[in-house]
């Protein structure tokens, strides 16, 4: 999980300001919380292997025809938790 913190806080110091800086305004993200913030909440709930597929997947809707708005990480699943289905 470090290296992951690592990983995102170099992305965030290095890669993110060029990346807003080609695309001008409005090249943020579209989303609350952003993909970055996303994907490091989405391993630190989940684990790394589940919170990593969950912020790629976060990544493929992050495009210009995607959606926007509040789009929180999902709960951990409780182990043993069944749904009542009555």
């Amino acid at each position: 999980m470090f290296l992951i913190r690592i990983l995102f806080r170099a992305y965030k110091l290095c890669l993110s300001p060029v990346i807003h800086w080609m695309g001008g305004p409005g090249a943020g993200c579209r989303y609350l919380p952003s993909c970055s913030a996303y994907f490091l909440e989405a391993c630190e709930v989940h684990g790394v292997l589940r919170g990593s597929w969950l912020g790629v997947k976060r990544l493929g809707r992050c495009h210009p025809w995607g959606g926007e708005g509040l789009d929180p990480v999902p709960p951990a699943r409780v182990i043993g938790a069944r749904s009542s289905h009555i």
